[in-house]
């Protein structure tokens, strides 16, 4: 069980560091010519078949939720410091600021081997008149991990009040730990109580509640809910409907770029703790999950899930590797519906 994970993050993590590394140092040359893919803007180049599938023409890779500020739509996404887009029609983002320029100090003790600002695959959530935005922190192969908290007022940089403010540690992984604490995704209940899913293969994915005021584990000894498990599975994602739960995970392989097999999964509770079936009643927990959205000719490899609802619309988002650019990892928004039985699906690939 522990090979395959270690094998995963060792080679295809390392992947997407190499990727991102060339991608900031092309952004910031001022002497060779930029590649398409990694321009600020150029969603009028996006050819008719990639906008067909949703695609943004933004190179980021584990996108957090959509969230909302002002007039403006941010996502925040893995990378040095956090990095963020932002969007006035989800359709034209351009870069944002990053949270952090420097680690926070706890980052390096919590995980000894992990070196600089490099953060995988944050979430956000407004709450309480502040932005919370959790982020994980990691090693390839190992379960040495942990989840950080970093909160602002607000996400306009020309705000007065905007400050990004460390909050620390929320939870963490040890290499004696059966789970993973990578993949953080915040929800809130029925009854306003927020919560953290997390995990990432070995024994999958994990949920804590989460006390509102401090955006922090309840307690540190609070329960420890298994919602679901495969021998590939992680980045997790649950949203409520019609009084039910859904939660979104991905099973297969990121980060191989058109080799990736990453695809999508979800399941549904009546409660936010499970337990999760799938649409043939099968328990997440024993490898259940209803397949959600796969790779369909170069869109390939979708996942890190996400929804929001803007103008009675919802729409899902997610990266995927796009095959007419090398596998270079991409931002998607699709329309999101819910078929007669109350199952989300994507109804049709076209761009807003």
């Amino acid at each position: 069980m522990n090979f395959i994970p270690n094998h995963r993050k060792m080679f295809g993590c390392a992947f997407v560091v190499a990727v991102v590394l060339m991608a900031e140092t092309l952004l910031h040359a001022q002497t060779r010519p930029v590649p398409l893919w990694a321009k600020t803007n150029f969603n009028s180049e996006i050819s008719a078949q990639m906008a067909g599938f949703g695609s943004r023409g933004v190179h980021v890779h584990d996108p957090s939720s959509i969230v909302k500020c002002g007039n403006e739509f941010w996502i925040f996404y893995t990378g040095r410091g956090v990095p963020s887009y932002h969007s006035k029609d989800l359709i034209k983002w351009e870069i944002g600021p990053r949270v952090f320029t420097n680690a926070p100090a706890w980052t390096d003790q919590a995980v000894p081997e992990h070196r600089g600002s490099y953060f995988w695959a944050p979430d956000i959530i407004h709450l309480g008149g502040r932005y919370l935005l959790y982020y994980a922190v990691s090693t390839f192969g190992k379960r040495v991990s942990a989840i950080g908290l970093a909160s602002n007022p607000t996400l306009d940089p020309n705000n007065p009040k905007f400050h990004w403010t460390d909050c620390g540690l929320v939870i963490q992984s040890a290499e004696t730990d059966d789970f993973n604490t990578i993949d953080p995704a915040v929800s809130q209940d029925a009854d306003g109580k927020l919560w953290l899913a997390f995990g990432s293969f070995w024994s999958g994915i994990k949920l804590v509640q989460l006390d509102p005021k401090t955006g922090k584990r309840i307690t540190p000894d609070s329960p420890m809910y298994s919602l679901a498990h495969n021998d590939s599975i992680e980045a997790s994602y649950i949203y409520q409907h019609d009084n039910l739960y859904y939660l979104f995970v991905n099973w297969g392989l990121c980060c191989r770029g058109t080799n990736s097999t990453y695809e999508i999964r979800v399941g549904r509770s009546k409660k936010i703790t499970g337990p999760y079936y799938d649409a043939d009643g099968v328990d997440l927990v024993n490898d259940g999950g209803s397949l959600f959205l796969k790779t369909s000719g170069p869109f390939i490899g979708p996942g890190q899930a996400g929804i929001i609802s803007e103008n009675g619309t919802n729409w899902f988002s997610c990266h995927f590797y796009d095959g007419t650019r090398g596998g270079i990892s991409t931002l998607a928004i699709l329309p999101l519906q819910w078929d007669t039985n109350g199952w989300p699906e994507i109804v049709t690939h076209s761009v807003r």
